[in-house]
């Protein structure tokens, strides 16, 4: 005995006992021939049956088996067949479900009012079209262009129809005469031997085997072109019913998501996995403009690109089967779906598409495996640094002003012959991709769907950090953190590439200058009070084109308030503020590395009784604490004779909460 017996003329009905059977509901799926059942495959919970029943015939197997459900997946065209199910239904008391096309992106019929509209409905076609309207309308036929190689007329087998047929150009294997009726298996293998993508055909109904040719139309993924009114019939889609089914029978469906990479936006990118995966779908999910992209006629859309938003619509939509998530250009790179896939877990298959850079580096004929690669799309990043010292750089933007900015700032920092190759829209019909100087772009006006490769032939190494001599910086009468001293510092600071970095008191820039030049994807922000040390802050960013180093005016702690919270900070000179500064720092970011220069005993004092009551207030924190002090001499001449001059000696204390585990 089956729980529920589908009636699976159409992909809907095919999908329905796949969904049943996965989900341990047994089914019997009725199909009309024993083609259809070659659509499926049985298991332990479905069985299949294909044949032709008579509304007797549904009634014994009814009354036999004493389903659950009778669902109705036929063809809209077959209302015979639906009235004979509903009736068996009615008198067995079965319960009924009908299960209507839900034009999820395949071929459905197409309608026409009259003989000349197919015709210039055919105009914008391509492919075979068999014609099964008989002769009196091959004459309007003639008006399709290249008719003698596109259409196949079935005529009746009448020496006058077939020489009329003859004069109008219809001869040889595109002049099918013979008498009917048709069988479905037979519209079949017409459609099969000629190749037709399209059947044209008039609602003729049972006398004129019009459901035999729909059906054949269908088995072969050609498209009805139906003379007449649509059938119009009540009922519930594919997603409707498995809702149903869900709540009914208490099923918690696992749905396969698929992540997609779709390349650009064009689908002429899609890799044919993708492809394919995207066509099956039942629900396409995306941002807008990458949704629309590969969503086909009829497809059940969700637009959001948000990851949390995602994960909680899938969870809370178990009736779809299959999802997919379109992600702009592939997965692995700087994509959604490494936040999808902590949300979701490993379920989720994962097809790759097409990255903005291969594409565009193969559009410009430039080799990228030696680029640097960022994305400058929706979050902070200087790209002038990474431009100085590398050849190449492939960077996504986010705003139609980006490649401005970036040429500006090129300019600003004595850059001006760098070659910015731009690419906007890239793989629609309004694609652009040109190159030009940096000087030439200060005033573009671009399209915010771009990215840029700037080539730098004059790219100079970065210089080794650290401790660059003193010589190097612009200095005056502002102090400066001398090269020695520098270099165990930022060493104890232990900077990565993406730092968030404070220099407190920092006089003219030597220590900011080497942060940012450490933390090139990062970023610096270097407090000073007084204007001429601010000067020579200006000053040695611009030698440097330390773009990613932001000089901020005033005294600490104030001045940082409205900061990124740092990752690493260095503080040179705290004005008697130490406390307050550590304070608003650790309220940023509790695990904030901490470097302190100290001169002065009292500034050593200072520091300390800072650290202890740090310790007191937060014990669970597991400070981390070093100190080291360091004593350099430089040699001066004296005559033939070299005299070793000694400089301050510093006190370089380092600080920071780490898990109390670790700290023991």
């Amino acid at each position: 005995m089956y729980r529920t017996i589908v009636f699976a003329g159409t992909t809907e009905g095919y999908e329905i006992c796949r969904f049943l059977s996965e989900n341990g509901i047994s089914v019997l799926g009725c199909t009309a021939t024993e083609y259809g059942t070659k659509s499926l495959k049985e298991n332990e919970y479905l069985k299949l049956q294909g044949k032709r029943l008579t509304e007797e015939e549904m009634k014994a197997l009814f009354l036999s088996e004493k389903p659950e459900l009778v669902l109705d997946a036929t063809h809209p065209y077959a209302s015979e067949v639906t009235e004979n199910i509903r009736n068996a239904c009615k008198e067995t008391g079965c319960d009924y479900i009908r299960v209507l096309r839900s034009g999820s992106g395949r071929q459905e019929a197409v309608y026409v009012r009259d003989t000349e509209a197919a015709v210039e409905y055919l105009k914008d076609t391509e492919g075979g079209v068999l014609l099964t309207t008989g002769s009196k309308e091959l004459a309007s036929f003639t008006a399709l262009p290249g008719y003698r190689e596109r259409l196949y007329a079935r005529v009746l087998s009448l020496p006058s129809v077939i020489d009329a047929c003859r004069e109008m150009g219809f001869e040889g294997r595109h002049l099918i005469a013979v008498q009917g009726p048709f069988s479905q298996e037979f519209n079949e293998a017409l459609l099969r031997q000629y190749d037709c993508r399209y059947l044209v055909t008039k609602d003729t109904g049972k006398a004129g085997g019009f459901e035999e040719k729909i059906q054949a139309a269908f088995a072969c993924g050609a498209v009805p072109v139906i003379i007449g009114r649509p059938v119009e019939t009540e009922g519930m889609s594919l997603t409707e019913c498995r809702r149903t089914l869900i709540r009914r029978f208490g099923l918690n469906p696992i749905p396969r998501v698929s992540l997609v990479g779709i390349g650009m936006g064009s689908r002429d990118t899609l890799t044919l996995e993708a492809k394919e995966t995207l066509e099956k779908a039942d629900l396409i999910i995306g941002a807008r403009r990458m949704a629309d992209a590969v969503r086909l006629p009829g497809q059940e859309v969700f637009y959001e690109y948000r990851s949390g938003e995602i994960a909680g619509y899938i969870h809370e939509h178990p009736e779809y089967s299959r999802i997919a998530v379109a992600l702009s250009g592939d997965v692995g790179f700087y994509s959604g779906a490494k936040k999808l896939l902590e949300l979701l877990g490993p379920e989720p298959e994962i097809f790759c598409g097409i990255s903005s850079v291969v594409y565009f580096m193969a559009k410009i004929g430039l080799s990228w495996d030696d680029a640097e690669i960022v994305s400058a799309h929706g979050r902070e990043c200087s790209l002038i640094p990474l431009i100085r010292t590398c050849e190449k750089v492939f960077a996504i933007l986010g705003t139609g002003d980006m490649v401005s900015e970036l040429a500006a700032g090129l300019v600003e920092y004595g850059m001006g012959e760098v070659l910015l190759h731009v690419g906007e829209n890239l793989s629609y019909d309004n694609e652009k991709i040109f190159v030009k100087k940096a000087e030439e772009l200060t005033d573009y006006k671009g399209e915010a769907l771009s990215v840029v490769c700037a080539y730098n032939e004059k790219a100079t190494s970065a210089p080794a950090t650290h401790g660059l001599p003193d010589e190097a910086f612009i200095r005056g009468k502002a102090p400066m953190t001398k090269a020695e001293v520098r270099a165990v510092s930022l060493a104890k600071l232990g900077l990565t590439e993406d730092a968030v970095c404070y220099d407190v008191g920092a006089g003219t820039g030597s220590v900011s200058v080497e942060m940012a030049l450490r933390a090139r994807r990062g970023s610096v922000y270097a407090i000073e009070k007084k204007e001429e040390a601010i000067q020579l802050l200006e000053e040695n960013k611009k030698k440097f084109a330390a773009d990613n180093l932001t000089v901020v005016r005033g005294t600490a702690p104030e001045a940082l308030h409205g900061l990124p919270a740092p990752t690493h900070v260095f503080i040179g000179g705290s004005s008697g503020n130490l406390p307050e500064i550590v304070k608003v720092i650790l309220s940023g970011n509790r695990k904030a590395r901490i470097v302190i220069n100290c001169i002065t005993l009292e500034t050593v004092s200072e520091t300390m009784e800072c650290i202890r009551s740090l310790k007191e207030e937060d014990p669970s924190a597991g400070w981390e604490t070093e100190i080291v002090q360091l004593g350099v001499s430089r040699a001066k001449t004296a005559g033939r004779y070299h005299m070793m001059m000694g400089e301050n000696p510093i006190y370089i204390i380092t600080m920071q909460a780490n898990d109390k585990e670790n700290a023991e």
